[in-house]
């Protein structure tokens, strides 16, 4: 069984175990039968309204049905039903849990401590931070690459944001993409020509030339979207530290601290049993020590690995959310 069906079968599995009947995505009723007839079926908890507004933004048919097709989130296979339901839980709380699951900080559950870890600073001199609802998760934000709209007109989304005081944390999501036929682009020529974006990443630019315009390095691994999403953080993080540079006011003799702010990318992704998930994973290795090399904070987790973490660590008071999970994607 290939990595594909490994997912899809495990998602019909719990359907079938939900007595959910089951549509073919494309209308009326045609196709692998692979979609629900409730988008609220496919989630955990129904989308916000803020949420729900970031989805229909976009150009993607994520929560509405065109007149071919069923929306994409009420796929069971559906990437950004699998990150709603894993992420939208901890919009308004602590989001501590779900930064610790993902490895992303030291942090349990103790308000008031430290984030240490995702911050560029040492933690002896960041102020303790009072509250963990100054963090913020966002869905399908967008990132600018370049102001040049003729060249660049499209600003690439991230899956999930989240936002703490001192660090901007991007997290790209992969679920079935990595293991279907559709295989991903290389990066385009115009991205590698345009030195601006290049500034402190000499690796990441032989990488950049090296699968453009075609990928032929990763099979499973999107790496030209992995680069431009590194390109619009880092654009993000030194636009708002040149600003406040700007604005920061010396006196005289002395120097006050500037806590600058950092950016950090996820590669949050979905592992499958034989030589797919072998591969993809030395794949995403690979990448990882290309920018370790530019000094880029990459790191990569499993879907699978994150809900055990949360099973083990955050059962209490969470118990129906981590039910949920594992029953669904464990």
């Amino acid at each position: 069984m290939n990595g594909l069906d490994f997912i899809k079968s495990k998602q019909q599995s719990w359907a079938k175990r939900k007595n959910f009947n089951l549509l073919g995505g494309t209308i009326p009723n045609k196709g692998e039968k692979n979609y629900l007839y409730s988008l609220a079926d496919n989630l955990f908890e129904p989308l916000s309204k803020e949420n729900l507004d970031s989805y229909n933004s976009g150009d993607g048919n994520e929560t509405k049905d065109s007149k071919t097709r069923l929306a994409k989130m009420k796929a069971l296979h559906s990437s950004s039903a699998i990150v709603v339901n894993l992420f939208q839980y901890w919009q308004g709380k602590d989001v501590c849990p779900i930064l610790n699951a993902c490895k992303l900080t030291s942090r349990t559950t103790k308000v008031g401590y430290l984030i240490k870890n995702v911050g560029s600073v040492s933690p002896e001199k960041i102020p303790i931070i009072p509250s963990p609802l100054n963090y913020e998760i966002k869905f399908e934000e967008q990132f600018e690459i370049s102001e040049d709209k003729s060249q660049f007109p499209h600003s690439p989304n991230i899956d999930v944001v989240i936002y703490t005081p001192l660090s901007t944390i991007g997290i790209e999501s992969k679920f079935t993409e990595p293991y279907s036929s559709r295989k991903h682009g290389g990066l385009k020529q115009k991205y590698v020509e345009n030195p601006s974006f290049w500034n402190g990443l000499p690796n990441l630019h032989e990488l950049a030339k090296e699968i453009s315009p075609n990928d032929t390095k990763f099979q499973y691994l999107d790496a030209a979207q992995l680069i431009k999403h590194i390109l619009g953080l880092k654009k993000h993080s030194d636009k708002y530290n040149s600003n406040l540079v700007q604005k920061h006011h010396f006196v005289e003799g002395k120097r006050n601290l500037i806590l600058k702010r950092n950016f950090h990318l996820l590669y949050l992704w979905y592992d499958v049993i034989g030589k797919e998930g072998s591969k993809h994973r030395k794949e995403i290795e690979q990448f990882a020590e290309i920018a370790k090399k530019d000094n880029i904070k990459f790191s990569h987790i499993t879907y699978q690995e994150v809900i055990a973490r949360l099973s083990k660590e955050f059962y209490d008071n969470n118990e129906a959310y981590c039910d949920y999970l594992t029953d669904r994607y464990l």
